[in-house]
């Protein structure tokens, strides 16, 4: 394992579209954000409002701000950094019958886990009619014979 420090950006907001909601954090992702998400609050007055949390390095702070302040209605944003622990984490690939299949592969105290990517289960839900367990147990099953 292995700690480091990200900052966490926050700031409400309480009269912006779903549509621009949305288009904000494709491109907080897009722009290098390690996550960004809405929670529902209550502002003052009762107004139904979000907030929007956004995890970045340190050199992406200015990105982020930019995008948040040109795309919502947000007039202003706190921040903070935050300490992290982190687990060691592999990239996983394989070419499979029906096609390629990507994962991640997380070592905890001795023991590895092995975390389908979303894309990967998609396309097989999507190409093969799997359903949604049944494409990620797939996955996670040919990552455990290529390790035997």
């Amino acid at each position: 394992m292995t700690t480091d420090t990200i900052l966490e950006l926050q700031t409400n907001i309480d009269d912006c579209t779903g549509e621009a909601l949305g288009f904000v954090l494709e491109e907080l992702f897009a722009a290098g954000a390690r996550d960004a998400f809405y929670t529902p609050i209550y502002m003052k007055k009762n107004r139904p409002a979000w907030l929007l949390t956004v995890l970045c390095t340190a050199n992406k702070q200015q990105d982020m701000e930019r995008i948040i302040f040109t795309h919502t209605t947000s007039i202003g944003i706190r921040w903070c950094e935050k300490q992290r622990t982190i687990l060691p984490r592999q990239a996983l690939r394989m070419d499979t019958p029906y096609g390629m299949i990507t994962a991640k592969a997380c070592t905890y105290e001795e023991t590895t886990y092995v975390y389908p990517e979303y894309e990967s289960i998609q396309m097989l839900c999507r190409t093969q009619g799997m359903d949604y367990g049944a494409a990620a147990a797939y996955i996670r099953e040919q990552f455990a014979d290529q390790q035997k």
